[in-house]
């Protein structure tokens, strides 16, 4: 089978295999599947619009689309309220205010409880979080999804895809497990990605206690958002990816940079590869590996 005929085989849309689960049945790197396409896309005007919104959000994750109009407006750009609005919702952006709601609730989805109020956190695999942002390319975007350890700040794992559909997230999640164990605590926001049965399921089959923010508490999942704010101003921000095999390299090569050489103060300029390993690593000296994707 040519590359072209194995890449016509992958349904981004797939209820249950990931991108990078069908590339490696059909035996497809996945790299060769997004030079072939492979990116949700929009109109040229819409693109622009969506990465200027992208960075006020960044900038002030508290507007909503009343204050990111107005924004907007004032820049120069004669947009109305539901169009702003839609392109939030093309992005996974969905009921900002008072904070970040990358995805949407699913109403028939049980919500689990925030577990984390009160907590003191104060070792590696007491508590992983989860969450999903908007990556833009020249042309198209993506999404990606970290699994983050919340005590060393080290990215267990990280997946990107086209839609938002919920198996993503899991491909992430069953990496980080495989490679880490199992946390004590899980914690994620309310969106269908993270209440759905199959993410919850691999939660509770490992023994993990799921932990969800409360609607509308930014700072439920306060480590992730620092995440997201240092990958994008660090590394998305700075560049323009033709494609998201480059995009795949370059998040490669930071989270690298973001877990082994940037130092973190809050851990006394320790990084969190240091931290991770000091406090877990059954063995002192064995190297924990870089978080791959796919």
């Amino acid at each position: 089978m040519s590359v072209a005929e194995k890449r016509a085989c992958v349904e981004p849309d797939h209820g249950e295999l990931s991108i990078a689960r069908q590339c490696e049945l059909i035996g497809l790197g996945r790299a060769s599947y997004y030079r072939g396409g492979g990116l949700a896309t929009d109109s040229a005007e819409n693109l622009h619009l969506m990465r200027l919104l992208d960075e006020e959000y960044t900038r002030h994750p508290f507007y909503g689309s009343r204050k990111l109009t107005a924004w907007l407006r004032r820049e120069g750009y004669a947009v109305n309220r539901k169009r702003v609005q839609r392109l939030l919702r093309r992005m996974g952006l969905v009921s900002l205010a008072p904070g970040a709601h990358t995805s949407r609730p699913a109403p028939q989805h049980k919500v689990y409880p925030y577990r984390l109020r009160g907590l003191a956190i104060e070792r590696p695999n007491q508590v992983w979080c989860t969450d999903i942002t908007y990556v833009r390319l020249v042309g198209g975007f993506v999404y990606l999804t970290v699994m983050l350890d919340w005590y060393s700040r080290y990215v267990l794992s990280w997946e990107l895809s086209v839609t938002l559909e919920e198996q993503f997230c899991v491909s992430a999640l069953q990496r980080a497990l495989e490679r880490y164990g199992a946390p004590e605590i899980c914690n994620s926001d309310q969106g269908a990605q993270y209440t759905g049965t199959t993410f919850t399921g691999v939660l509770e089959d490992a023994g993990v206690d799921i932990s969800m923010d409360g609607r509308g508490r930014a700072l439920d999942n306060i480590m992730v958002e620092r995440l997201w704010r240092s990958v994008k101003y660090e590394e998305i921000y700075l560049k323009e990816y033709q494609s998201v095999a480059a995009l795949i390299e370059a998040l490669r090569a930071y989270f690298r940079f973001y877990n082994e050489e940037r130092p973190h103060q809050s851990h006394d300029n320790a990084t969190p590869g240091a931290v991770y390993r000091d406090e877990v690593a059954s063995v002192a000296s064995e190297a924990v590996p870089a978080p791959a994707c796919g």
